[in-house]
């Protein structure tokens, strides 16, 4: 069976926080506010994952609420959704991300954020596509108050997953 899952994330980016992206420091003066390290590309990703397996979303298996989540790197919450999709007999197929930012420009980083992906998903770099996008300067993206992510994932599975 393929399925296709859809997740979105968006952080204000704040003083005193470092900038990560898909598992990626980035040089800025800001980085991302969250309970987490606010990785809006994994959790974005992790939304997706979970969605195509209908396992709602990202909130369900790691609230915000939960100490235990507190400055967690985001790896640890895409690790833990593959291996809810390995255990259904499922495998990512590919996966297309967009990142929604004014600032930092996000055009040179692309390419590593691109191929760490790959690294932690265990994918060919060719089935892994990254896109930034400016906020033309409208809205708190536009403004460069908080930068966001969507993912579209395309997986295999046998059946869907009732974890």
């Amino acid at each position: 069976m393929i399925r296709i899952g859809s997740g979105h994330d968006t952080h204000r980016l704040v003083e005193g926080r470092p900038l990560i992206l898909g598992g990626i420091p980035i040089s800025h003066s800001k980085g991302l506010y969250g309970h987490s390290d606010a990785d809006v590309v994994l959790h974005a990703l992790t939304d997706a994952l979970l969605g195509a397996m209908g396992l709602g979303d990202i909130g369900d298996h790691f609230p915000d609420t939960d100490p235990q989540w507190k400055n967690a790197n985001s790896q640890l919450f895409l690790a833990d959704t593959l291996s809810k999709l390995q255990r259904a007999g499922g495998r990512l197929l590919n996966l297309d991300v967009t990142l929604f930012a004014q600032e930092p420009k996000l055009g040179p980083v692309k390419g590593v954020i691109r191929e760490n992906l790959a690294k932690l998903l265990n994918l060919d770099p060719r089935l892994v596509n990254v896109k930034a996008k400016t906020g033309e300067k409208v809205g708190h993206i536009g403004r460069g108050e908080a930068i966001g992510c969507h993912v579209v994932v395309l997986i295999e599975q046998d059946a869907p997953n009732s974890e």
